[in-house]
């Protein structure tokens, strides 16, 4: 009896947790396109397959569901950075993270379009996360690359100007895919392409920061 109970609670938990997924991918595609205010709860729970009422059980407002989707993309977006460690050796560290931002770039395009539309427009609904969990783990990692340049294993370079510069190149072939596509005939989706960006965007900077 008793095993019974626990597996019906573990697959009632399960269902749940792919409900919560459903409708936070259905509320991606949505705000990534027209953002948050023209975007209705009706249309994500169309999409997502419930009723309204189903999911404004889960999220209680549309704003609720936003910040949770911007949360998700959070944990997607910083997961590269968080496996910087000290024993590392700094270049393949570095060169390693610039391909991990990649691939997110490449499967993850709408969550960094979306993140890009909250940084434009002043991240009214984030900013208690970016200057919290977010800036204290910058704090940690940039503390890292600091250390890196004081022992003389990485060229003289501002931690935090290294990492915005990471960021902007590797999240531009998301936030900017069509202009991409438009000038190359490519996508990262393209394995070859993929390759060869991977390639070209590490050796441009890890030259610009190797020791001389």
């Amino acid at each position: 009896m008793v095993q019974r109970a626990v597996t019906a609670g573990t697959k009632r938990g399960a269902a749940t947790a792919a409900k919560r997924q459903a409708i936070l991918d259905a509320a991606l595609c949505f705000f990534s396109q027209f953002g948050i205010h023209g975007t209705s709860i009706e249309r994500v729970a169309e999409r997502a397959g419930i009723s309204k009422t189903n999911l404004l059980y889960y999220y209680p407002s549309k704003e609720a569901l936003y910040v949770a989707v911007l949360k998700q993309i959070l944990d997607i977006w910083l997961a590269p950075l968080k496996a910087f460690r000290t024993d590392l050796q700094p270049l393949a560290a570095i060169g390693e993270y610039i391909r991990l931002k990649l691939e997110v770039s490449r499967d993850y395009p709408q969550a960094s379009r979306l993140f890009c539309l909250e940084m434009l427009q002043g991240a009214p609904l984030l900013m208690a996360e970016l200057t919290g969990d977010l800036k204290a783990l910058i704090d940690e990692k940039t503390a890292i690359i600091d250390d890196w340049v004081k022992r003389g294993q990485l060229g003289a370079v501002d931690a935090h100007s290294l990492i915005f510069m990471i960021w902007a190149t590797t999240q531009h072939y998301a936030d900017f895919a069509t202009q991409v596509e438009a000038v190359t005939g490519a996508t990262l989706q393209d394995e070859a392409f993929f390759s060869r960006t991977v390639e070209n965007v590490q050796r441009m900077i890890i030259e610009g920061i190797r020791v001389r």
